[in-house]
């Protein structure tokens, strides 16, 4: 999620959210995987702490899942008894977290989530809160980014130490927040004018719906082909270069923008005198459009694609999503 919502759900279906928030939006991936449970079919429960306080947004979230027909259960992450007793209650527990707040004391929910997850023993799949790019391929990641990936590898190994049937979901970038702004930092819109091309602009990206994102993540939960395996969301028609976003936004709307491009060490040096979220971000953002680490690697046999997987799904191309910000 890109907060620090918290999901759990399940085949039986569940889907347990934490009602808590330090960031973008509650709700922003695990609310398109609840609704996608939803639409599934499956029984879906919803994880309603009592942190929630007087955040009215989040409350009303939660009720909209009611309505729906999730079910909502009260327990609190910080509660390892209460925990235990909602995790009985599903077979599938899916944790959303955004990998910019995962940080710390999120690290530490996510732990205690494994925790609970183990002595419930009742558990046929966790996926845990990775969505972005694989973190056992960022083993030479760049500081201070490199943060995000090592943390997800530390709730990686306590899984797997704990034999927990598992998934691993890498959703690479998604759409909304790279595509319609050509992939420029600080900003969601498209650029009217000028735009920053990193590099020569042409590694090969992928751009992934988040509602796909929340459809493929639940197409997985039963499958023994996802069982310990890593599924990577790579939709071939959303294989892009910056290049090639740039000039489809150009088609699409008309205009004609003004290129300017970035050199590496010149992007690098722009972290400097920045806040930490900032320079997390240029690491980031240097991995993804300098050296390519979405697209330079083949799966191999610890993963699956998931469109190949599930070929009957109709994801959304990036030139849809673009013509909404006409």
């Amino acid at each position: 999620m890109v907060t620090s919502d918290q999901i759990v759900c399940p085949s039986q279906f569940v889907a347990l959210i934490r009602a808590k928030s330090h960031g973008h939006g509650t709700g922003y991936i695990s609310r398109r995987i609840v609704a996608a449970s939803l639409a599934a079919g499956h029984p879906t429960f919803v994880l309603l702490r009592p942190e929630i306080g007087l955040d009215i947004d989040k409350l009303q979230i939660l009720l909209a899942f009611k309505a729906q027909g999730a079910r909502l259960l009260e327990a609190s992450l910080d509660d390892h008894d209460g925990l235990v007793a909602a995790i009985r209650q599903v077979d599938v527990v899916v944790s959303a977290m955004s990998g910019a707040h995962i940080r710390s004391h999120n690290l530490m929910l996510q732990i205690k989530l494994v925790e609970a997850i183990k002595q419930g023993g009742n558990i046929k799949r966790f996926l845990p809160s990775e969505f972005g790019r694989d973190p056992s391929r960022m083993g030479n990641a760049l500081e201070p980014g490199r943060v995000t990936f090592d943390e997800k590898m530390e709730i990686r190994r306590a899984i797997e130490n704990a034999n927990i049937p598992h998934t691993y979901v890498s959703a690479n970038c998604f759409a909304a927040y790279f595509s319609p702004n050509l992939c420029q930092m600080k900003t969601l819109l498209p650029p009217k004018e000028r735009v920053g091309v990193y590099g020569d602009g042409n590694v090969k990206v992928f751009f992934v719906d988040e509602d796909d994102v929340g459809t493929y993540t639940i197409k997985s939960i039963d499958d023994p082909r996802t069982l310990n395996k890593t599924i990577y969301i790579r939709p071939q028609d959303n294989c892009l270069t910056q290049n090639e976003l740039i000039a489809m936004w150009e088609k699409l709307s008309g205009k004609s923008l003004t290129k300017f491009h970035i050199h590496g060490d010149e992007f690098l040096a722009s972290m400097k005198d920045t806040d930490f979220a900032h320079q997390v971000g240029v690491t980031h953002f240097y991995h993804i459009f300098y050296e390519g680490c979405l697209t330079n690697f083949d799966i191999g046999d610890n993963g699956a694609e998931a469109t190949l997987l599930y070929p009957d799904v109709q994801y959304t191309r990036i030139n849809e999503v673009l013509k909404r910000y006409l």
